[in-house]
Order: structure tokens, then sequence, then C-alpha cells
């Protein structure tokens, strides 16, 4: 049978009892005011009010009556005396008006009451919850019959309820209890109320208790604490993993990055400079890589954090894109970046974030176009940057892009899959949401794809337009090119920049602009062709009379890898040359005559204009960079210790190197295996056997080992978040990651040096 039906079938057996109940009652003489109530059908006490007031007033006129008719027929006393009897039934009937109306309403009250009791006690008895009612001190009055089943005493009146086998458990709430009872089923545990009300029959206070068995909801609790602490031993097991694979991986990789830039350094055929840039280029994606999975378990802990600080947006996407240059110019395609005019200078902002998201996104972006190329366009929006990246790829469908954004999800081919991790645009969309911006995707099938950037920023100062429209007012620039990113990116940048630029990308648009802008009788200040219609333009374009009889300077538009293949200069016809992706103050010098504008860059594309005209330079009143300083290097691997020693030896540093932290400690005594040695700086990883690296840093600082107040370096292949700033805390005087960058090695010590010797 359903509960539905049970509990019908025992309301039902409740209420023809009820009745039968009462009049029992009434016959033994033991009639309750709530027996009464609950026998006595609800009386309409309106019509017996109105009956009362019609009898009153019939007995008051017949006693009035009575009265004038005695006393006129002389019978004074016998009339008196009926008069008044009559006037007393009267009145009697006007008085006891409203106490039978107050004991009726009572009456319902206490059947209605009688009603919804007897209502409940069926649902609570279904339900299997469990009513006791007891005194203050913990008797039982009166229970119900679940009570009795489950502990097996069929009376429980007067009973305690820990002689009945109940533990209770205190909870959160007060009055509230968890009860262990064993029964029929076993261990059960229920949920236990206390309630203090007043007995309506014996108007004493007693409690009243209600208990519902909560058993399988307590062992779901207790099921997912017990898998919560699972998850968060897992993931905490997972930090600490990566943790310690990202300290194994950098180590080496320190070494590799380090040796190939000590490699660079030395006398090597151009082959063999390809070579080690494709070598330098595989260890930074690998540095990549590890941060990216450093970066997913910061995120997935709940541990990540962002560091913004005022710096220039356009240097660091100008870098972004040179970085990237070498993959798109392999494959054949094209890759631009253009600024709007209202970008200020400097941002508040975490570079080195938005820096990773770009170099996910653009790199992302290149790895699937085949032809076409990559455009990335950046305005400023509110309080955001916006950077929009387009590619003319093969774009996805929609099942691709809802999925796009999930870590170790990857679209494409299989090659191309098998090209990455997945992780990098999961990072992406999650650095972004956790600094309160967005990555979104607009695409196309066949048509390519739009990612749009979007990360709160703060700007200090806002650019006035007029002074950026102002940089190339007067520069009128005739560009031939293929059409693609690179030419659009730069027709935008000398319009924002307040000049103006025709673009031509055939020989027959040439000559239909070169013919327009002769009858206009406008005069070209800068003509620029890019080296792969420079054939065209010297056998087709360059003797035509507007061009032939201008006195614009000749700019030659080339890709860095193709700097080789020709000698460019003078007897080419061209005043200066430019090398894509452009930098926009390079355009500018360029375009302003300041500058010749052939670019040096080396083999991670750093873009350095050379001057055409030197300037004087006025001289630093600070060294830029300091020598001869004394260094104790603790460094326990042998290849990094190796790779620092060169570094610093070659800028003219002593060095003594100790592999771990008692050899350090000695080394602070004066003791060497190489002799007595008085360091001005140390430098230290912090990984080395032989001490709790946080500890021994701590202690030298201190100076807990008879040493005098040294300046303290850290080097550390351990990237978790928040280490760098504990060791600041602790004394460090410079914290820097694994493989350190050399150039930023020697500044930092030329930076500790000078506030020791201030």
């Amino acid at each position: 049978m359903s509960e539905p039906v049970k509990l019908q079938s025992r309301l039902q057996a409740e209420f023809a009892e009820a009745p039968s109940r009462s009049a029992r009652g009434r016959l033994d003489g033991e009639a309750t005011l709530d027996d009464v109530a609950s026998a006595t059908p609800a009386p309409a006490s309106g019509n017996h009010a109105t009956i009362r007031n019609v009898i009153a007033a019939v007995g008051l006129l017949c006693a009035a009556l009575v009265l004038i008719t005695g006393i006129a027929s002389g019978f004074y006393v016998a009339a008196a005396g009926l008069g008044l009897a009559g006037i007393a039934g009267a009145v009697f009937l006007f008085l006891s008006r409203r106490p039978a109306a107050g004991i009726e309403t009572v009456h319902d009250r206490g059947w209605e009451r009688s009603e919804t009791s007897e209502i409940l006690s069926a649902i609570h008895d279904v339900l299997g919850d469990i009513i006791v009612t007891r005194t203050l001190d913990g008797r039982i009055l009166r229970a119900n019959a679940i009570l009795g089943e489950l502990t097996g005493v069929a009376d429980v009146e007067g009973c305690k309820l820990e002689a009945l086998g109940l533990s209770f458990r205190s909870q959160a709430s007060a009055h509230r209890y968890d009860v262990d009872m064993q029964g029929p089923a076993g261990m059960r545990i229920y949920s236990w109320h206390d309630v203090t009300v007043r007995d309506p029959a014996s108007g004493e206070l007693v409690v009243q208790s209600i208990a519902r068995d909560v058993t399988e909801e307590r062992r779901a609790e207790v099921e997912r604490e017990k898998a919560r602490q699972r998850a968060e031993a897992a993931s905490d097991a997972k930090s600490r993993l990566l943790a310690t694979v990202s300290h194994e991986i950098r180590t080496p990789l320190s070494g590799i990055l380090g040796m190939s830039h000590l490699l660079g350094q030395t006398r090597l055929t151009a082959e063999q400079k390809n070579y080690l840039a494709g070598m330098r280029q595989s260890g930074h994606a690998l540095v990549q890589l590890v941060d990216d999975l450093l970066d997913f378990s910061s995120i997935e802990a709940g541990r990540f954090q962002l560091r913004p600080s005022e710096e220039p947006v356009r240097p660091m996407l100008e870098s972004v894109v040179e970085m990237l240059s070498p993959r798109a110019h392999e494959k054949g395609i094209e890759i631009g970046s253009f600024v709007s005019a209202d970008v200020p200078g400097l941002l508040l902002y975490d570079a080195s974030r938005l820096r990773q998201v770009l170099y996910n996104v653009v790199g992302n972006a290149v790895k699937f176009t085949h032809r076409g190329g990559v455009l990335l366009e950046t305005a400023l929006d509110g309080d955001a940057i916006v950077i929009r990246v387009t590619d003319t790829g093969p774009g996805m469908r929609p099942d691709e892009q809802a999925r796009i954004f999930e870590e170790f999800e990857q679209t494409g081919s299989a090659a191309q899959r098998s090209g990455g991790t997945g992780l990098g645009l999961a990072i992406s969309a999650r650095i972004l949401s956790e600094a309160g911006g967005a990555l979104t995707l607009e695409s196309t099938p066949g048509r390519g794809s739009i990612f749009t950037i979007r990360m709160p920023v703060e700007a200090r100062s806002r650019p006035s337009r007029g002074a950026r429209k102002s940089v190339l007012r007067g520069s009128l620039v005739f560009l031939l090119a293929p059409a693609g990113p690179a030419s659009a990116a730069l027709v935008h940048t000398i319009g924002a920049l307040g000049g103006a630029c025709y673009l031509a990308t055939s020989v027959e648009e040439a000559q239909d602009a070169a013919g327009r802008l002769a009858e206009r009788g406008e005069s070209l200040t800068d003509i620029i062709v890019d080296n792969r219609l420079a054939g065209a333009f010297r056998r087709e374009l360059a003797d035509l009379a507007y061009f032939r009889e201008s006195a614009a300077r000749r700019i030659y538009l080339v890709n860095p890898e193709d700097r080789g293949s020709r000698a460019i200069g003078k007897a080419e016809g061209y005043d200066s040359w430019l090398i894509r992706p452009l930098r926009e103050r390079s355009l500018v010098e360029v375009l302003r005559g300041r500058m010749k504008g052939i670019e040096v860059r080396d083999a991670i594309n750093d873009n350095r204009p050379i001057l055409k005209d030197p300037p004087p330079v006025a001289p630093d009143p600070r060294p830029a960079a300091f020598s001869g300083i004394r260094i104790l290097l603790a460094e326990d691997d042998p290849v990094n210790a190796m790779l620092v020693r060169s570094v610093l030896e070659r800028a003219g540093h002593t060095v003594r190197h100790v592999p771990d932290y008692p050899a350090l400690v000695s080394a602070l005594g004066g003791a060497t295996d190489a002799g007595p040695f008085a360091p001005d700086l140390i430098v230290t990883d912090l990984g080395m056997p032989g001490g709790e690296a946080q500890e021994m840093i701590a202690r030298i600082v201190r100076c807990d080992y008879g040493n005098a107040r040294l300046p303290v370096m850290v080097l550390t292949a351990d990237n978790r978040t928040g280490l760098a700033e504990e060791l600041l805390a602790i004394g460090a005087d410079a914290v820097l990651a694994k493989p350190a960058d050399p150039a930023r090695l020697l500044g930092e010590i030329a930076r500790i040096a000078r506030r020791a010797r201030a």
C-alpha cells in the first residue's frame, strides 16, 4: 500500500473514532470542555441569542400587563409578585446571553484544535516521526506508538528517554540534537527538536518533542565531507607534484638557456646562429609550458594572484608580436598590430599576465592560420583595454566554440592537436576571469576567428588625442604592399598619428593612385615598398614621372628573415629600411627623418633602430654597471653553477662557489676550499641540500653565523605563488626565477651594489 493511501486510511479511521470517544466520555461523566466541543456541532449562536431576546421581551410585556391589571383590580400584592417574577425572568435571560456565547466559542475552538491535532498526529505516524510530551524533569507523559515500536517498550509513560537507550548529541542550534537509536532496522539517526509549552489540560509547563529519521542524510553528509577531504588532499598532492616537477624541469632548463646565451656570444656561422635561435625558441616554449601548468594548478587551488604595476602597453604588445613573427613568416602568413591613439602610454595592469594571455591567444591564431595572417587591434573601452585578435584561419563550428576554453580541449586536425596541451586558451580565459575581464570568441567556419581580450586597467593620465594626432602631421605616405594584416596595421597606425597613407596592393592600383595624386598636385613625403613587390616597383613604377620626380624618402619594408637575401642601400634606390612587424616608435623616427630605420634584431627579435645622426649622450652620474664585486655563489647544480659563474665573471666580478648550505655557512666564516674569502654579496639557490632554505636565509640576514650583514639574492626554480614575497619578507634583497635572464641578473646585482654603497 502506498504512503498516500496509508495516510488517507489513517485519517478516516481517526475521525471515525473521534465522535464515539467524545460520546463515551459524556456517558461516563468525564467529559471535558474539549469533549463537549468535539461532540457538539457548531451551533448557530446568532439564532439562539435572538430567541432569548424575544422571550425576554415577551416576559417583560406579560409582567407589565399582570402588574397593571392586578393594580386596577385591587390585587396589589399578587400583581406585584407576579410582575417582579416576570421582570426577574427577563433580566436573567438578558444576563445569561453573553456567557453562553463565550462557552460556545470555546467549544468551537476546542473542536477545531482537536481536529488539527488528529490530522497532525496521523501525518507524523505515517511519516514515522516520534512525538513525545515530557515533564520538565524528563518523565514521559505521552508518546505516539512509533517510540514504543522503535524501543521495544510497550508502555513508555513515566520513563525517561535515557532509560530507553536514546543517546543525544548536541547540534549547533539550541534544543536540537541528533539521537542514535537501535531499532528493528538497525542503528538509526533521528533529528530531535525540543519546545517548551504549557499543557492545555493541566496548565503546567511541558517539553514537546518531535524527531525525524535522518539516517540517510547524515550518511550522505559524512560521505560528502570525506569526498571533500579526499579532493583537498589530491589537490595539495597535485600542487606539490607540479611544484616539484617545475623545480626539476627549470633547473636543467636554466642550464640549457644560459649556455645557449653564452654560446651566442661566441663567433658562429650563420647556420649555427639559426640552430641556436631554434634551440632558444624551444627552450622558451618549454618555460611557457611550465608556467602554464603552474598557473593552472594555482587557479584550481584558489591561490592565483594578480600583481598590477604601471607599465607601457605598446612595447609589450610589440614584443609579443615580434616573438611570434618568425612562426608566422615561416608559414608564409603575416602578423601585424595597431594600437588606437586613445590608449595612454602608461597603464596600471599586470603586464606579465596580459603578455601570457596574448602569447597563448596570438600563438594559437598563428598555429591554425595557413594563409592570410593575424591582426591585433587594441583600444581603450572605459576602464578596460580591449584587444581584438583576428585571424584568417579555418574558423570553428559552434560545437568547437563551446568547448574551446575548456581544459585539455583542442580543435583542428590530428596533426594540429598533437602540437600542444590544450591548456593555453583555458588558462588565458581563467586569468582574465580572475582579473575581472573576459576572453570571448566569434568564429565562422571558412572565414576565420576573432578572439576578444578584455582586461580591466587603470589609466593614471589620459592622452590627448590632439597630441597623438600631431605626431605625423604633414606626412603623406604611399605604401605598396600586398593586402594583409601588416599593411592594414601600417595604414591605421599612420592615420592614428595624424598622417595620411595611400595603400596600393598591385601595380595597377599603384598606377591609378599615382595618377590621382598627380592630378591633385599632392607631394609625397615617403614611399614605402614591401620587399615582395620591390621588383615590380623597380620595373614598372620607379620610372613613372610622379615617383621619379618626387623627393620622397624611399623605404624598404622587409621580414627579418629576408634581410640577408640581398644588399639594400643607395644602389637600390632606397634611403632606409624597416623590418616587419613594425614598432610604432621606429616608424615615427623614420618618417620624421630622424632615423635611417635600419633595425637590428637578435634571436628573439628585439627591434633596435640605429640612429642616423646619434645625438650626444649626457654622462650618467652613476655607473651603468658595477664590476669587481666579490660574490659568494651557492648552487648545488654544477651546470647552473658554471653558467652563473661564467656570466658574473664575464661582467668583471670575482666569484667563489660553494655546493650546499653547510659549505655556505663555512664560507661566511671565511673558510672555503680555495682559501679565505670576504664576499660583498651572496647569490644562492633556494633548494640546496644541508638545510631548510628560508631558515638558512633568515639566519644569514640576522648574522647568526658571525658574518657581517650581506645582501642576499635568491635564484629559485620554485615558482609557487607568494614565495618571492615570503623570501623578501625574511630579508632577501632580490628573488629571480630560473632560468634567470643574464641581463636581468647583472642588473639586479648592480642595483643591490648601488644601494649597499649609497
